[in-house]
């Protein structure tokens, strides 16, 4: 990816609130044909390859409100080595550049992540119950499972990116566990 224009990333997880990288500015996007879900097995970060836990992705279908970061030209290559060292390590992701809408109605393309379906540590869409028990059931060296559940659900929720069925796993993890209340979060 070399070129001298401004690099776009989509962010839809952890890199709304959590970047990791310089950038111009940031504003609300919509990336159709894809949407949010906990698709992806975690065998280091959040579980262990005898326990593995869930994290998001990007899974086809549906649309994905999340955020689109511009970074300046000068910045991009680094910005892609960076976001590739986060995000192609291990798990089940595809770089790839798509196109987003703007809250203005422009179009731009935006390097993203999306699940690689053909991977080994792509889920796909598990019922609700046996997600909640794998993301209960699931630790690795950046903690509990459910609390990075927890934790992605109130980051969205508070910066008006909810959605219903994220939530619903929340309820259900909490259901299964009886301990905790899924509107204070930990």
């Amino acid at each position: 990816m070399t070129s001298h224009r401004d690099l776009w990333i989509f962010g839809y997880g952890s890199l709304m609130w959590r970047p990791g990288f310089e950038y111009v500015s940031v504003e609300p996007a919509v990336l159709d044909g894809w949407h949010r879900d906990f698709c992806v097995y975690s065998r280091h970060w959040r579980g262990t390859p005898e326990r593995p836990g869930l994290v998001l992705g990007l899974d086809a279908g549906g649309s994905c409100r999340g955020l689109a970061f511009r970074v300046a030209a000068a910045r991009r290559r680094a910005v892609i080595d960076y976001l590739d060292e986060r995000e192609l390590i291990g798990y089940a992701y595809a770089a790839r550049t798509l196109a987003v809408r703007c809250a203005d109605g422009r179009v731009v393309d935006a390097y993203t992540f999306v699940a690689d379906t053909g991977h080994r540590h792509y889920a796909g869409r598990l019922p609700i119950e046996r997600a909640a028990a794998i993301i209960m059931d699931a630790e690795g060296c950046a903690g509990l499972n459910r609390d990075y559940l927890i934790n992605t659900i109130r980051h969205l929720e508070q910066d008006g990116f909810a959605e219903p069925e994220l939530h619903a796993l929340l309820v259900e993890v909490e259901r299964q566990t009886g301990i905790l209340d899924a509107g204070a979060g930990i």
